[in-house]
């Protein structure tokens, strides 16, 4: 699978995504990630990529034409078409669900928009969604896009040691996760749940289970009535 990252600022989405399990997963091969420049493919000799808006207002609004050119180099080196991400608060919400949907695609291209966003016409000509990490507003696109690109790589085959270890997560089946715990039994006078002690295989799924209906119930009622379980 593989990522590319139009952005602003490549080095910042490097320091990130070249680190922990990401990091080892494109070191192996199993996840391509690029950063691309996006002033890189400007025809400005002063590399703007950003100017005011027609109508007035505040801010200053990213030209389409560098966003454009960058996804056209990309679509060269792939010799096809990636599939198209603008991140962008009025996006759908990303989720667990779309993480997976993502998870079985080849080629990702992700815009990371600053300012005022960018030029509405490249978005209507090359994007085919806009995602949301939620309701609020960040300074630029980079840290939601590397959090939909570690969410979705770590379902890739391979990324993580077994699929156990994202399917027994919170939000994979609709439930948030059971508590956790290690090393010592007895800490500052609370103990680790008998039941987890005993080796018992189908009696520790049980409280498992148990326990995340009973922390959804609590934090998340709404998931409920959409859960598998």
């Amino acid at each position: 699978m593989r990522f590319d990252i139009a952005t602003l600022f490549p080095e910042m989405c490097e320091a990130v995504m070249g680190e922990s399990i990401i990091g080892r997963a494109r070191r192996a091969g199993l996840i391509k990630l690029y950063c691309h420049q996006i002033r890189d493919y400007t025809l400005d000799k002063h590399r703007r990529v950003d100017d005011s808006p027609y109508g007035g207002g505040k801010g200053m609004v990213m030209q389409a034409e560098p966003i454009y050119r960058c996804w056209q180099a990309v679509c060269a080196q792939l010799e096809e078409k990636p599939h198209v991400i603008y991140m962008s608060p009025k996006g759908s919400v990303f989720n667990q669900k779309k993480a997976c949907e993502l998870s079985r695609m080849k080629n990702i291209f992700v815009i990371c928009g600053h300012y005022e966003g960018v030029d509405q016409r490249v978005i209507d000509k090359i994007v085919d969604e806009e995602i949301s990490v939620g309701d609020y507003v960040l300074t630029g696109g980079e840290l939601p896009a590397m959090v939909m690109c570690d969410c979705t790589a770590r379902l890739v085959p391979g990324v993580l040691a077994a699929e156990e270890c994202f399917t027994e997560e919170s939000h994979f089946g609709g439930l948030l996760e059971y508590p956790h715990y290690t090393r010592p039994e007895v800490w500052e006078g609370m103990e680790v749940p008998p039941v987890l002690l005993t080796g018992h295989h189908k009696n520790i799924a049980a409280w498992r289970h148990e326990q995340a209906v009973k922390i959804t119930a609590e934090r998340r009622p709404d998931m409920l009535e959409t859960s598998e379980d």
